[in-house]
């Protein structure tokens, strides 16, 4: 079953007191990109966490966002710098003394100096934050790969129908091409009637034998045959139980290869036309094919 690189997925685990909140978004990408963002103390789980994501996904640019809660009554801690705070007394002492001062130095003017007491958060257990954070990252996994799966369905339908579209043009084109022969060699009759009015009558073998060249060059049976057999194909791997986007657009590929040659040989417009419009489908068969893992 084909999968889309392009989805999103949300979900969030509480162990103890720490809740984690994990973001995934996927986007295209030739190969595996895995980009992690949390808090500086989380950044240890790294390695663990694309590991996960790994384990699921194959390709894509895939960006996992954490956000880390602790509901801890005693998370919210202060610490004293005790040599900033005895500096800063003393060089107050110095002032009132050089100043001749009787007001006494309180707790008040000390807090004045700034950084003296300052905010520190207790340090959290690793144990802990990755008992919340691998069940989250798993769970946000599976649905990456679920939405993944249902964006999949929708592009399978999609490229169904466009090469069910692609496969009946070919065989109006298949039809066409099968008068080219005929066709050049009634022009080339035609030609040589004009130039040669005045003349002997030619020898219609030769004429044959001249069209028969002209026909053989513009004869696009080898490249029509080699199409069905990737229309096959295409059908073959997006029915596949693997999700194969490189395998598709390497053969998209070989596809236009096919068309451009036919293109080359017709020489008729109205087959040129019918090759132009083959190629507008292709094209967009191509656009959605970046999307799939």
């Amino acid at each position: 079953m084909i999968k889309s690189m392009t989805a999103f997925s949300q979900d969030s685990k509480t162990c103890g007191t720490i809740t984690a909140d994990v973001t995934i978004r996927s986007y295209n990408s030739r190969h595996l990109d895995i980009v992690f963002y949390g808090p500086e103390s989380c950044q240890m789980f790294e390695e663990g966490v694309k590991k996960i994501i790994g384990k699921t996904h194959d390709r894509g640019r895939i960006e996992i966002k954490l956000f880390i809660r602790d509901d801890a009554e005693d998370l919210d801690q202060f610490e004293v710098d005790e040599a900033k705070a005895a500096s800063y007394y003393q060089a107050l002492k110095k002032i009132k003394e050089s100043l001749n001062l009787s007001t006494d130095i309180s707790i008040e003017n000390i807090l004045t100096a700034r950084n003296v007491i300052v905010p520190s958060k207790k340090e959290q257990d690793s144990q802990i934050l990755w008992e919340a954070i691998e069940p989250a990252i798993e769970a946000g996994s599976i649905d990456l790969d679920i939405m993944r799966r249902k964006e999949g369905k929708n592009l399978y339908s999609d490229l169904a129908a466009r090469i069910d579209h692609i496969e009946k043009d070919l065989k109006r084109i298949e039809k066409d091409a099968a008068k080219i022969p005929l066709m050049y060699k009634q022009r080339l009759m035609d030609k040589i009637s004009f130039l040669t009015s005045d003349t002997d009558e030619l020898d219609p073998v030769r004429i044959s034998q001249e069209a028969a060249i002209l026909a053989d060059k513009s004869d696009v049976s080898e490249e029509i045959v080699r199409l069905y057999s990737h229309i096959n194909q295409f059908r073959d791997i997006l029915d596949s139980d693997d999700s194969e986007g490189r395998k598709l657009n390497f053969l998209i590929q070989e596809f236009n290869r096919e068309f451009n040659t036919i293109g080359s040989k017709s020489g008729n417009a109205s087959l040129s036309h019918k090759v132009v419009d083959l190629k507008s489908q292709l094209e967009k068969i191509r656009e959605q094919v970046q999307n799939i893992e």
